[in-house]
């Protein structure tokens, strides 16, 4: 059975004079903040809008405006964008959300709540498939009505998660967080190994990755890929070791899973044999 593709999408994009309501309920309590990114514009019209007000704003759309944003912003904004893509789909966004923002910043999205029919429908005006689907995020509400509702995500490590000590569950704000999910997130190590040295933390505290349910596992390898790929462009490694510690036996030191996602180069296997197969010396 042939899978159903999505390619149609960016046809849900709306031209329009005003700002959106979204845009309009952040404006009016003050929320636009510093340097902007409309992930996820469409059209443009709320940066258009927003920039002839004097704000600095920036808008990123893989097919109307697909010059990628390479520095991070203040606050970002993804309205209706979620609403029309499969669930992959929407986890590579909010993982590059979180990556564009920077340390202390906040993003919002807004989502619709009038959707009464998921899957595919015939647009009415381009006459092509276009998906559309309920979104419900963990990130905390500032608003809600029968049509729409508004996020506010901040990085992970500027929350307050639990009252434990586990340093996984509430991650210093010295850290730097890397990209984040629903369900892990992914910091530079502490104490990296290698340049570039990142963990990927499930966000259930648990200690044994293979206790985690299958689905919070997969999320973390999805992740892994997407941090391969900053990795590799920010810091040009020669290749990876990608391990998990499980167990006192295995090295494990803290009472919460990880995966390790450490770079290597070219260098620093001189003299030494690397890999795997040679965790444990003189094996």
């Amino acid at each position: 059975m042939k899978k159903p593709t999505n390619k149609y999408s960016h046809l849900t994009a709306i031209d329009r004079q005003f700002l959106s309501f979204p845009g309009r309920f952040l404006l009016e309590r003050n929320r636009l903040q510093g340097q902007i990114l409309d992930f996820g514009c469409g059209l443009g019209n709320d940066v258009k809008i927003l920039s002839k007000q004097g704000f600095q704003i920036k808008g990123y759309d893989p097919h109307y405006f697909p010059d990628h944003p390479q520095n991070k912003f203040d606050t970002i904004i993804c309205f209706y964008v979620l609403n029309v893509l499969f669930p992959e789909e929407q986890a590579t966004v909010i993982m590059e959300v979180s990556h564009l923002l920077k340390p202390g910043g906040k993003a919002y999205y807004a989502v619709r709540r009038d959707i009464k029919r998921e899957g595919f429908r015939q647009h009415y005006v381009h006459q092509k498939p276009t998906y559309q689907c309920i979104v419900k995020l963990p990130f905390k509400s500032i608003h809600i009505d029968e049509s729409c509702q508004i996020y506010e995500y901040v990085h992970y490590n500027y929350q307050r998660h639990s009252s434990d000590r586990c340093i996984f569950c509430n991650p210093r704000k010295s850290l730097r967080l890397l990209t984040e999910s629903a369900t892990a997130y992914a910091m530079f190590d502490g104490y990296p190994v290698s340049k570039g040295h990142v963990l990927i933390v499930p966000k259930r505290h648990i200690a044994n990755y293979f206790e985690l349910p299958f689905k919070e596992q997969s999320a973390c390898w999805f992740m892994a890929n997407k941090v391969q790929e900053m990795l590799t462009q920010e810091f040009q490694p020669d290749g990876f070791n990608v391990g998990i510690n499980v167990n006192h036996a295995a090295g494990q030191k803290m009472g919460h899973a990880t995966i390790h996602i450490i770079p290597r180069y070219q260098d620093d296997t001189r003299g030494n044999r690397g890999g795997i197969r040679h965790v444990l010396p003189k094996k």
